[in-house]
């Protein structure tokens, strides 16, 4: 019957030819396979509109008027208040539904005046960019000699003694994210716990052409604060070689970096309404809406809200309204530490009517879509897997393991509920990350529609099928 409904299709031209790939641990019932694959030309409709259609293009332009408008977004700032107001307006403009904002604190941390200077044995600038919630130096900065080193254990086979009043800098080699960006996070509390003033760290990021990379730091509660920032990769190895070769290094840093205190921020919420489960079963589109203070954030995370944000309104002038709400959730505060993620979920874990059906964030680029990271158990994977198979207009679209379904949703991937974050070629993700290099040079339209696209077709198959997405609801 399956195989006579999907021939059905074809020869009516309503579909192209559909892959029917399925995996030999899912048990799937044939009318379940049979719903899900129906939606073939309703999916086609919805890439074939905005990759090809009306909406070609718009994503893009939608991205390049927030950026260019209102630059960075750091939490605590003026243009990310405005940022928050201007989206609540457009989607308003655009007839979503129930939009408006959930107040979540943020940290308000200020990037002053800063400098680093190599004094000895030669002089030489080194541009920095102070980590979030770094101390400031005392008026007028610190002179002090350096020790270079590559890794954390190199830095404890040290004596307090070889340490105590110098810079330390650090210069681990590129593994990956994760696993470098540990000396960015807790690298100055390392360093203090030896006797040092300040710290420096080699950029977190496998290229770079001159430009330091920042990030958030975190200060341990047993340890002195100090000064902490990123050099460029270029510098960094060149300070390490000179190390290497005996040469004494002096370097005089000065950084007028404030923290003033927690500052009230917003989460931005639009929604498309279900026609059928209005506060229940909803399905959540997310990205982050703040930045750094270096570039204009539109790799980070700009891109992942306008494609949460524009897959409702796409959907919703194409007239498609599923039976579940979708709801689009662009989180404040992710950049210093995943505040608006963490009060989200404060506020909607005890949910009681409002039932979460499944969640979807995008915040690793929207270059090429490659697919999804898939976090949920092996029943929802299976459906999910299959939706996806109708995806191959895009290509074949690939669905693998992972932990949380993004920063901001990693208490919800925790909890048990299944969602999924967006894969793409991201590749040179890490060269722009965090610099003055995120800008809208990074983001391709045709790249960033495909993404729009695939982003906008699944999540609205899974909010109009007739049966919910499994989840494993842990208890708290």
């Amino acid at each position: 019957m399956l195989k006579l409904f999907v021939l059905n299709l074809l020869l009516l031209g309503s579909i192209a030819a559909l892959p029917l790939k399925e995996s030999n641990s899912c048990q799937l019932s044939e009318d379940l396979l049979y719903e899900i694959r129906s939606y073939g030309p309703i999916v086609h409709k919805i890439i074939n509109e905005i990759v090809h259609g009306s909406f070609a293009g718009q994503t893009w332009q939608s991205l390049a008027d927030l950026t260019d408008t209102f630059g960075h977004r750091m939490s605590g700032s003026q243009q990310l208040e405005d940022a928050i107001d201007y989206v609540v307006r457009e989607m308003t403009q655009e007839g979503l539904d129930n939009v408006h904002t959930e107040d979540a604190g943020v940290p308000h941390w200020v990037r002053g005046y800063e400098k680093a200077q190599l004094v000895e044995p030669n002089r030489l600038d080194l541009p920095i960019l102070g980590l979030g919630s770094s101390v400031g130096t005392p008026p007028g900065g610190i002179t002090a000699d350096v020790v270079v080193v590559e890794s954390f254990d190199e830095l404890n086979g040290l004596s307090n003694e070889t340490v105590e009043g110098k810079i330390v800098v650090f210069v681990p080699q590129w593994v990956n994210y994760g696993v470098t960006g540990e000396y960015r996070r807790l690298g100055a509390s390392a360093a203090a716990r030896k006797g040092a003033v300040a710290s420096l760290i080699r950029s977190v990021t496998q290229f770079s052409i001159g430009s330091p990379h920042t990030g958030v730091q975190q200060y341990e509660e047993d340890v002195q604060k100090i000064p902490t920032a990123s050099l460029t990769v270029e510098h960094a190895e060149m300070l390490l070689r000179k190390y290497r070769r005996g040469e004494k290094l002096r370097i005089h840093l000065e950084m007028q970096d404030e923290n003033l205190g927690m500052f009230t921020s917003r989460n931005t919420i639009g929604e498309l309404e279900g026609l059928v489960y209005k506060n229940n079963s909803v399905v959540v589109v997310s990205g982050h809406l703040d930045s750094w203070d270096v570039g204009l954030g539109a790799m980070d995370d700009a891109g992942g809200v306008m494609i949460s944000w524009k897959a409702l309104t796409y959907l919703k002038a194409m007239g498609l309204r599923p039976r579940r709400t979708l709801r689009a959730v662009l989180f404040t505060g992710e950049e210093q530490g995943v505040w608006g993620g963490s009060q989200y979920y404060e506020d909607h874990k005890e949910h009681g009517e409002e039932e979460f059906n499944f969640f979807f964030e995008s915040d690793s680029g929207t270059f090429d879509p490659l697919g999804f990271g898939f976090s949920g158990n092996d029943e929802a994977r299976c459906i999910f897997e299959e939706i996806i198979n109708l995806m191959y207009p895009l290509g074949d679209m690939q669905v693998t393991s992972s932990s949380s379904a993004g920063p901001d949703l990693s208490d919800w991937s925790s909890a048990g509920y299944p969602g999924a974050g967006l894969l793409n070629a991201n590749d040179k993700y890490f060269w722009f990350h965090h610099s003055a290099g995120d800008s809208m040079l990074v983001e391709d339209p045709v790249a960033l529609d495909r993404c729009a696209a695939l982003w906008a077709a699944t999540a609205y198959v899974i909010a109009d099928l007739s049966v919910a997405m499994p989840k494993t609801v842990l208890k708290n």
